[in-house]
């Protein structure tokens, strides 16, 4: 197979566009100056995310394919935290001139799944030679008509709810960096978040105030909604989904674990929330987030922390 420095940037280019199906919101993908990507509701939602290697991910924890879908995903995730359904990826990729070609296709392969899986596709980027690996994704949505769910529409009287895995990345996380060897399906669960993407959707159908992604710890972001509210989110410890599978800390991985990617909202009292949501706390007035009514201790993922 070779290294990408000896199939060089066109050979390289050839080789992972091969490797892309496109979607019917792919109008033109990879191969021109840029793609063109459709947008009926003539509003387009975008974000981006950088994945450094050794800040985000491990070679030596994550195979290629892995952190392709992840990658995906936390892009992903955001496009339908705003109610959107995603329809495009862009991915940049810097990368070392002796990693292998057959890493970069599955590193792609990882890519062009997780976007089927969330109905979009990979339309385009760019590749370059450096000293480590990097990824810079964006992600495209569309509206479908309809407003944006933001962070700043939580009101008093609210219930909160998450839908998805919380704590199950941070406890894979853990088990990696002390050498464990299990449970596995928590270690997975790190190297390949597993967002619910139908949530998004859903969450505009039960009439969500306000929706975000979790992907720095349920508390901090819980904070981001109260604090672009102006309310305070009040949450019952003994209300959050802790699998026994997380162990004697799952409640604070559940807190303040990141990357899982689950989805955190809040809804109308009167709201008939299906089983999929787990209803952990509400919306009153003041100010940050309080657990068992008590300031909580600090946590979650801060990308300029040591």
């Amino acid at each position: 197979m070779g290294t990408i420095g000896e199939l060089g940037e066109f050979g390289l280019v050839g080789r992972l566009t091969r490797r892309l199906p496109q979607g019917p919101d792919v109008l033109l993908g990879p191969g021109d100056d840029a793609a063109v990507v459709a947008a009926p509701d003539a509003r387009v939602v975008a974000t981006t995310d950088l994945l450094v290697e050794g800040r985000h991910f491990r070679r030596d924890w994550s195979g290629p394919y892995d952190i392709g879908r992840k990658a995906a995903a936390q892009n992903l995730a955001d496009v339908v935290a705003m109610g959107a359904r995603p329809t495009a990826l862009l991915v940049g990729l810097a990368a070392p001139l002796d990693t292998g070609a057959d890493w970069a296709e599955r590193l792609y392969d990882g890519l062009a799944d997780e976007c089927a899986a969330a109905g979009a596709s990979v339309a385009g980027g760019d590749v370059v030679g450096a000293s480590e690996i990097t990824l810079a994704v964006t992600a495209l949505g569309d509206l479908g008509g309809a407003p944006p769910l933001t962070r700043s529409g939580a009101r008093p009287g609210d219930v909160v709810a998450v839908r998805g895995r919380l704590g199950w990345s941070a406890a894979g996380l853990a088990l990696l960096a002390a050498g464990g060897d299990g449970p596995a399906e928590l270690m997975a669960a790190h190297r390949r978040p597993a967002p619910p993407y139908e949530a998004g959707a859903q969450a505009r159908e039960l009439g969500a105030t306000a929706l975000l992604d979790v992907s720095d710890g349920l508390v901090q972001d819980l904070g981001h909604i109260a604090a672009a509210s102006g309310v305070r989110i009040e949450i019952g410890s003994a209300a959050l989904p802790v699998p026994e599978i997380l162990g004697p800390d799952g409640t604070r991985h559940v807190l303040t674990g990141g990357e899982d990617h689950a989805f955190a909202g809040t809804f109308p009292a009167e709201a008939v929330l299906p089983s999929s949501w787990s209803a952990v706390g509400v919306v009153t007035e003041g100010a940050g987030v309080l657990v068992d009514g008590r300031e909580p201790g600090p946590g979650g993922w801060d990308h300029f922390r040591v």
